[in-house]
């Protein structure tokens, strides 16, 4: 459930509290401003000079930017000493709990302050709804999940808190009574995703999600599992016409037609854990004379942040309510969907407000980041493809997905969605039925994590496709040919693709690649060493977007033409500040003087309001709701690496291109002597930027410095902030800007003019995205191709990769060294995630707070081949196509292309992850 801004102002409202939020960076600063921005004015910039990125030298140097480096200390106007809190964490799901013994902890070591679930419910702490469930476990009752928090322990000093730590570490302290099994909690959600072409390409589908709307089963088994056939009751129809279609579809595939290749096979996936290198961490401080919570945090959700520690306080007792949260926002030292709405913020805000005037840090080591961290869904995955024989074509296929959601709903329900609606892949099917569901378990809560689901259900899909094609047979990279799906072609849900689809050029890069022609050749001499060698391919594609995206942005530029961003996405080693940097230089002709990020409260002139869910809103309403002009359906939402370019620079861009046209585009003119009314003055779009001038054909190029000297001297627009929503389409908007009609994909600006200050200009013509197209399970994606060989070696199973390859594309790319960083990233994840990482579900799993880095193995550089990986990345199809996702895609088909890979070497396809060492032995004879 999404926070509306609107409900969350009544909230600050009603309960005295005034909220800001801001980043930290630099702590050697005096302040804060110093700190939020990097590289800093007057620093040297390795954006600017086109080889490094605006936090680069920050990072390498060791300055304070995460929030795990922070104490008081480093802050200025903060207490100097810092306290420190550890959570309690049960270790068991099936037990009553009945208390804690602290005997353990005697003497200097006693917690100062032991704050319980009573002591939540007397001071009136409440729950946010996405986080549903009691933070601390009271006693008596059944712990939710293995790792729910019991207690919250508070120390003076570090020295106590280390050595209680180590005392606790293998004490049973946790007392526990009757055996009650498991807590029983309803789905996360369920849904049917069923679709029925036309008789042609261009007739209307007779059946799909975007024509009849999503539907959900009514009716459970008692294990919880839906009950999917359609039953003879009278309420339920839409559902019921869903299941006959998808009835008849799965009838045709079980009906044994000789014309027809119908392959029915299960895979199964694992939990892993994100592994990002800094454990979560916070700092909070409550002066309690000045009822002021300030807190330093490291999230992908900041906004999320803010108003979820808002409303946990917002009704408490009147010592335990603050008047002013100040949210200080650090980057992030990785985060792949792991800090996404991580409830972990809420519990630093606890420790400080029941521990007053003592800064107090909470932040989690290796063992409980395993216990506690979001983790990967674990899917259980039944396919059914049938392939007329004839033409090599799929004709219906069908699915059954069941996720583990763990202990807390998180995004449990929208993961089995996107793995559902990415299930046909890059494929063209005309007849399709998904049933997708995720349950509660005891496990870790499972939640966002990089792929989102289309890892997993893509990775049995081209498992499946090669087996098809071998069993066809029918050459691989020719059947992914004829059953692409063509560019205007519908996905699954029933809608097209509104970018480009590139699929055809990125198999033919694959066929042609030496990897691939090689493959016979290299087999058999493999052969001759005594070796296995094995060749896999896989192609993939993945959405990028949420179908809810709000974004912020701001660029000013001054008199000598240095530029400054502000932006609400976060940085979490994907690079985004000088992805924004450059986009914006596209338009103003420099990379940014300061950039600062995840940046909430510098949007006041613009004033926003929203109300509702995006995701749930009617048109009626929604249409109702864009008659306040300051009115949009989200605000600020979670960042994320695969829309970072997409979504997370699009305000800041469009805001440098009212600058440029209405700001230095005149002071050119002007520096030009070209008149208004000269034909030359409505060509400034075909202006361009070459080594920091203005360049336009006959005409003498102009410095960006002398520009916007004339901009400010002539009181142009010389800043300009903007927000943008994006529901599968851009928001639109019409602005009077300088007596024209001002028409662009955002629905609010305001601008500066001169050294003035901003000024709200009110739209017009606003079109947000229809609501129907909630309805859409995806309308931008990206492709990549991915082909490599293996050697295995017969008497240990021991598995090399040999030569990889990764083809992709990335429309317009920001910075092409951050796009190769993301397919190299992507690329050892992906090997992990397939041969090596594995968490049990329950009590041998991470839960029991006992899983380290010596048990859970990643990819190391001997896993990988790291001189023999090749990436390539497509042009964009022309200059003027936007960037698109990428962070998400370049892992997928890793994984299927290194199953695909063990099969050829081994003759044996495996159908669960990880593929160990001693499984591939085990098979070899």
């Amino acid at each position: 459930m999404r926070t509306s801004r609107r409900e969350f102002v009544k909230w600050v409202t009603a309960s005295g509290i005034a909220l800001s939020l801001s980043r930290v960076a630099l702590a050697e600063e005096p302040g804060f401003a110093a700190r939020e921005t990097l590289p800093g004015r007057q620093r040297w910039n390795p954006a600017a000079t086109g080889a490094g990125r605006i936090d680069g030298v920050a990072k390498v140097t060791g300055a304070k930017l995460y929030a795990a480096d922070f104490r008081a200390a480093d802050l200025p106007g903060w207490p100097q000493a810092t306290s420190h809190a550890m959570l309690i964490r049960a270790a068991d799901a099936t037990h009553v709990y009945e208390g804690l013994d602290l005997s353990h902890l005697s003497g200097a070591l006693k917690p100062a302050m032991m704050v319980t679930a009573a002591d939540l419910a007397r001071t009136g702490v409440r729950v946010p709804e996405f986080y549903a469930g009691d933070l601390l476990c009271p006693v008596g009752k059944t712990p939710l999940y293995l790792g729910q928090p019991v207690a919250l322990l508070i120390f003076q000093d570090f020295d106590a808190f280390d050595q209680a730590r180590l005392a606790l570490r293998d004490a049973a302290v946790l007392k526990f009574g009757k055996e009650t099994g498991p807590v029983k909690m309803p789905n996360y959600g369920q849904f049917r995703f069923t679709r029925v072409a036309g008789p042609t390409p261009d007739a209307p589908d007779v059946y799909s999600p975007v024509k009849n709307g999503w539907v959900s089963p009514g009716r459970f088994e008692d294990s919880g599992r839906p009950i999917w056939a359609r039953l003879p009751i009278p309420s339920g129809q839409d559902y019921a016409e869903a299941a006959s279609y998808g009835e008849k579809i799965r009838a045709e595939l079980a009906g044994n037609n000789p014309a027809l290749l119908v392959l029915d096979r299960e895979f199964e996936t694992q939990s892993v854990d994100p592994m990002f290198l800094e454990p979560e961490s916070g700092l909070a401080w409550y002066d309690a004379r000045r009822k002021n919570l300030e807190l330093v945090v490291g999230v992908q959700s900041p906004y999320e942040a803010a108003e979820s520690v808002a409303y946990l306080l917002g009704n408490a007792q009147a010592a335990f309510k603050p008047a002013r949260i100040n949210n200080n926002f650090a980057y992030c030292g990785g985060g792949f969907g792991g800090r996404d709405h991580t409830p972990f913020a809420l519990y630093v805000a606890l420790a400080a407000m029941f521990f007053p005037n003592r800064p107090v840090r909470l932040a989690n080591n290796r063992f409980e980041q395993f216990q506690s961290g979001i983790k990967r869904h674990a899917f259980k995955m039944r396919t059914r493809i049938g392939v007329d024989r004839t033409t090599g074509k799929m004709v219906a296929f069908a699915a059954d997905h069941a996720l583990d959601g763990g202990g807390l709903a998180n995004f449990s329900a929208q993961v089995a969605t996107v793995g559902a609606n990415a299930a046909l892949g890059i494929y063209y099917v005309p007849k399709v039925d998904v049933t997708t569901y995720a349950f509660h378990s005891r496990g870790v809560t499972a939640g966002s994590m990089r792929g989102y689901g289309t890892l997993q259900t893509m990775t049995a899909l081209e498992v499946l496709v090669d087996e098809i094609c071998t069993a066809l047979p029918l050459d691989p990279i020719e059947f992914r040919r004829r059953n692409a799906l063509a560019a205007g072609g519908r996905t699954m849900a029933g809608n097209p693709y509104i970018v480009s689809i590139r699929t055809p050029e990125i198999l033919d890069k694959l066929e042609q690649h030496p990897i691939w022609k090689e493959r016979a050749e290299q087999k058999a001499r493999g052969r001759q060493a005594g070796i296995l060698v094995g060749t896999g391919i896989a192609c993939a594609t993945k959405d990028y977007g949420t179908g809810g995206d709000g974004v912020l942005g701001s660029v000013e530029i001054d008199p000598e033409g240095r530029i400054t961003i502000h932006c609400d996405y976060v940085e979490m080693g994907t690079g985004i500040g000088t992805a924004v940097a450059n986009r914006v230089a596209a338009h103003l002709g420099s990379v940014a003087d300061e950039i600062a990020l995840a940046q909430v409260d510098t949007f006041g002139p613009l004033a926003l309001v929203t109300s509702g869910d995006s995701y749930t809103i009617s048109q009626k309403t929604q249409d109702a709701a864009a008659r306040n002009p300051r009115w949009v359906p989200a605000i600020s939402t979670a960042s994320t690496a695969s829309i970072g370019a997409h979504v997370g620079t699009h305000a800041a861009a469009e805001a440098a291109r009212v600058i440029f046209r209405f700001g230095l585009w005149p002071a050119a003119l002007e520096l030009w002597r070209i008149a208004p009314n000269d034909p030359k003055a409505n060509q400034w779009e075909t202006a361009r930027w070459k080594n920091g001038q203005l360049v336009m054909p006959g005409l003498p190029p102009l410095a960006l410095p002398a520009v916007a000297a004339k901009a400010h001297a002539r009181n142009g627009v010389t800043g300009a902030m903007a927000h943008a929503f994006n529901r599968w389409a851009w928001s639109q908007a019409t602005f009077a800007l300088a007596g024209q009609a001002w028409t662009a994909d955002i629905d609010a600006l305001a601008v500066r003019r001169g050294a003035g200050k901003y000024v709200r200009i009110d739209r017009s013509n606003v079109k947000f995205p229809p609501t129907d197209f909630n309805r859409i399970g995806q309308s931008y994606t990206s492709q990549c191709g991915h082909v490599m060989r293996i050697e295995i070696d017969r008497a240990t199973g021991a598995l090399r990769i040999a030569k990889a390859y990764s083809v992709l594309e990335c429309g317009q790319a920001l910075v092409p060294e951050l796009v190769i960083g993301q397919a190299q990233g992507g690329f050892a994840m992906s090997v992990g995630y397939t041969l090596l990482e594995m968490l049990p579900l329950y009590e041998d799993g991470p839960g029991n707070g006992t899983w380290n880095l010596g048990q859970y193995i990643v990819a190391r550089g001997s896993d990988l081949p790291l001189r023999d990986l090749e990436v390539e990345v497509l042009p964009p199809v022309d200059e003027n196509e936007r960037p698109k996702g990428i962070a998400e895609v370049v892992m997928v088909p890793v994984a299927p292309a290194l199953l695909n890979a063990i099969y050829d070497a081994t003759g044996h396809r495996f159908q669960s992850l990880p593929v160990t060492q001693a499984m591939i032995k085990g098979v070899l004879k």
